[in-house]
């Protein structure tokens, strides 16, 4: 098993920070991306005003109708009235398409450029990122709180200038008719305004625990459902049933909170607009009936009323939509912000050509962030030769793992160098090192494509000649033949049509592919029948011809064929040697065989 001693990390991602204030300048890392796309703002921005004033004109026209229209001999007043009506209408069906249209585009868009970009940050991220932070919460951060911003960009925000547009240019028009009866109204706003604030902060409290509590329901759903066979297998389904369903209702029940202070300041604020509306209105029916007003002026401040408190009362909806956009946008923006702890030096060196293999520990001191108490590696010195190969063993924890995780630089020690080909690691590029790298894991990682992609992924532009040349050079060939589609079929997540050892066998084809001059190999033949071993062990003997090899392997056939034999124990070399030389010094490499190769003895 591997040693790498990673006992989780107190995260660094957001999910594990105490919940920040939401403020709306936290959607400033949308409009960055927004702001790339200038000329479909400006046309969904102009579209907006033309949707406001026309809105605002329906008003003015039921005045005209109703002063100009209403009399004898006042038909051509009637007639060019509706055609004032009928052309307000046009511009506003005309403007809210395009207006819906362009905002639309634009939201779908954002969220697309924000996914790719957080992605593609989030594959610079040192493998510790990914041990300290789940990745199903990170995976949720990339599908819940981007659809939150689409929600936002696509539709929240195109409501909220919309009827800001419309309320001020009512508010305007209203004191055009009645600058009196507009200002009664105003005086209400302070009044309006005081439950947004003392309730706002409320809501956006609950808006995040809502938020979170989505995230873990996502994050618990695929962890079980990735561990299916684990859950049937133990009978645990009646319980992992429990857990999610104790997960949904404590999300419901954040839901319910935020659902119920939302509604609540609704009622208020709508409340006293329509209460403050109505008190106006009685003033303005008194003008009305003393003559300082006309019919027709009233009708329009009693529209223009309604459509500004319609406007404003959208507004107090929207602005809890605001709060969460910017909640999901601070989550993915601390994604972005997360810094990889290994990156190129601003000048490195190149590492020379062609490529020789060789690699040294110099006095390396290493251990991880969570255990520092404990050297995972300590004062280890080690070189490697070109071609040569190396045999690691050790008991569990002994830091084997480790030296593989430091040879391709995911992590730095502490103090000591290490050297590929006389370069030491942190003046070189790490995706140069890595590209001098093939890798054959214990767990070996299929992914959910077809099997030529699989292969490819040990060199992306290899023909299909190439292709079949290092599954035949693998064992592969015969099986990925079979195959209904042959390299075009699809494997499965995790690669569920393929057995343990074909599994085993297309990641050691992946590695000839690669044709890197150092080979890693981390236990490839543990867990598998005698017939795959043995099928295996030979594409490995293929693999390793002419490459700087180290294995961490149980298997006495692997590690008699090793060169040399390192023993390993508490992070320090106890025992070097040949697999005869090594027995013969009845030390910890004698007791590790015959506890673990005695069967094969």
């Amino acid at each position: 098993m591997a040693d790498t001693q990673t006992a989780s990390l107190p995260s660094s991602a957001p999910a594990a920070d105490p919940a920040p204030k939401r403020r709306l300048s936290d959607l400033a890392m949308v409009w960055r991306h927004a702001s790339k796309y200038p000329r479909q703002i400006a046309t969904a921005g102009l579209a907006l005003i033309f949707t406001s004033a026309a809105t605002i004109g329906i008003p003015y026209g039921f005045k005209r109708v109703i002063d100009r229209g209403f009399g004898p001999g006042e038909n051509g007043a009637v007639d060019s009235s509706f055609h004032y009506l009928l052309m307000i209408v046009v511009v506003l069906a005309l403007a809210t398409a395009v207006r819906f249209y362009y905002v639309s585009w634009l939201g779908e868009r954002v969220v697309a450029d924000i996914r790719t970009s957080v992605q593609a940050h989030l594959l610079t991220l040192t493998p510790r990122f990914f041990e300290e932070n789940r990745p199903s919460e990170i995976a949720s951060r990339l599908t819940s709180d981007t659809t939150l911003i689409e929600q936002v960009v696509g539709t929240t925000v195109s409501v909220a200038l919309r009827n800001s547009f419309t309320g001020v240019g009512g508010l305007i028009y209203l004191f055009a008719i009645s600058p009196k009866l507009a200002g009664m109204l105003m005086l209400g706003i302070p009044v309006i305004i005081l439950p947004m604030a003392l309730l706002g902060r409320r809501v956006r409290n609950q808006s995040r625990q809502s938020q979170d509590r989505v995230a873990d329901l996502g994050s618990i759903a695929v962890e079980t459902l990735g561990a299916m066979k684990i859950v049937q297998a133990f009978g645990q389904e009646s319980r992992e049933a429990k857990r999610f369903s104790d997960a949904v209702a404590e999300t419901f029940a954040a839901a319910r909170r935020r659902i119920a202070l939302r509604s609540v300041m609704t009622a208020i604020v709508i409340g006293l607009i329509f209460g403050s509306i109505t008190l106006v209105l009685w003033e303005g029916a008194v003008d009305v009936a003393a003559g300082r007003i006309s019919g027709g002026s009233i009708a329009a401040f009693v529209l223009t009323g309604g459509i500004v408190a319609g406007a404003f009362g959208a507004l107090t909806e929207v602005y809890g939509d605001l709060l969460r956009g910017a909640g999901a946008a601070s989550r993915l923006a601390q994604l972005l912000a997360e810094q990889p702890e290994i990156a190129p030096p601003a000048n490195p060196v190149p590492l020379p050509v062609p490529a020789r293999g060789s690699v040294s520990f110099d006095h390396v001191e290493f251990r991880y962030p969570t255990r520092l108490d404990m050297p995972a590696l300590h004062d280890f010195s080690l070189d490697i030769a070109p071609g040569e190969t190396v045999a690691v063993v050790g008991p569990s924890g002994a830091g084997k793992t480790t030296l593989f995780q430091l040879i391709q630089r995911f992590y730095d020690p502490a103090s000591g160098e290490i050297r590929m080909d006389g370069v030491a690691l942190r003046d070189a590029d790490p995706a140069e090192i890595r590209q001098r790298i093939a890798m054959v894991p214990q767990e070996t990682v299929i992914f959910g494509a077809s099997a030529r992609d699989n292969l490819r992924y040990g060199k992306w532009d290899a023909s299909d000649d190439a292709l079949w040349a290092a599954a035949e050079a693998a064992n592969a060939a015969e099986f990925l033949r079979k195959l209904p589609d042959g390299l075009d079929t699809f494997l499965g997540e995790g690669g569920a049509r393929l057995s343990g050892g074909q599994r085993q066998r297309v990641a050691i084809a992946r590695a000839l592919l690669r044709d890197a001059p150092i080979l890693l190999l981390d236990e490839a033949t543990s867990a598998l029948d005698a017939e795959s071993e043995r099928l295996v062990q030979q594409a490995l003997e293929r693999l390793m011809q002419d490459r700087t090899t180290i294995v961490i392997a149980h298997r006495l056939a692997t590690v008699r064929a090793a060169q040399r034999i390192i023993v390993m124990s508490d992070g320090r070399i106890v025992e070097s040697g040949s697999h005869a030389n090594l027995i013969g010094q009845n030390g910890l490499y004698a007791r590790l065989a015959s506890l673990q190769f005695n069967d094969a003895a």
